[in-house]
């Protein structure tokens, strides 16, 4: 189980929730666009989203520097470092795990503030990822406002990585083949999706 902590819960609900960190530790740990990653909650319970969007907000030194002349590399590493306002990172919840069983639902209840979110190492992503018949995929087809199919891209793109990684080369194939039963009714869509699936499946 990873122990690779990304951050902090700032603020959430059921289908989502924001995760904040420090603009050095967000450099050090990398969590990427279309990861997974879980939250351990109370009686047992974690829950699992992907980050579908990473936002990094100005504050008021971040204003004066950018406009001052031959900023030098020791301040810069100075802001990033001691810098008040954290690297924001949006999460899609995507499921759950309870008594060791992976559940392709909403989470029962969100995250509390300030619960640890840690990054989904090879092992959870393929358990989670191999858990039923891909259900998380209609959360993430539902949710508006998402650049779907780059975050599918993403996702499977790492997904995949890791099935292979374990010996399983027909995890992206099984994948797709959801993805175009799912659209079927829906071309545009499914057009997208395939265009940006394109890119990283192998």
């Amino acid at each position: 189980m990873s122990t690779i902590q990304i951050g902090h819960l700032l603020r959430g609900n059921t289908t989502g929730f924001i995760v904040g960190c420090r603009v050095a530790q967000f450099e050090s740990d990398a969590p990427a666009f279309g990861a997974l990653v879980r939250v351990p909650l109370a009686d047992g319970l974690e829950a699992y989203g992907l980050i579908y969007d990473i936002h990094i907000d100005d504050d008021g030194m971040v204003r004066q520097l950018v406009t001052a002349e031959n900023v030098d590399m020791t301040t810069i590493a100075d802001n990033r470092e001691n810098r008040t306002v954290p690297v924001e990172m949006s999460v899609l919840s995507v499921g759950y795990k309870q008594a060791g069983r992976v559940y392709h639902l909403l989470p029962p209840r969100p995250p509390l503030s300030l619960d640890v979110i840690y990054l989904c190492d090879t092992a959870e992503l393929c358990a989670f990822t191999s858990a039923g018949r891909f259900g998380y995929f209609r959360h993430i087809l539902r949710a508006a406002d998402l650049p779907t199919g780059e975050l599918l891209a993403a996702h499977v793109l790492q997904a995949q990585a890791a099935h292979q990684e374990v010996g399983d080369i027909a995890w992206a194939g099984e994948a797709t083949k959801e993805l175009i039963t799912l659209l079927r009714d829906d071309y545009p869509a499914l057009m997208a999706v395939l265009g940006a699936l394109g890119e990283v499946v192998n």
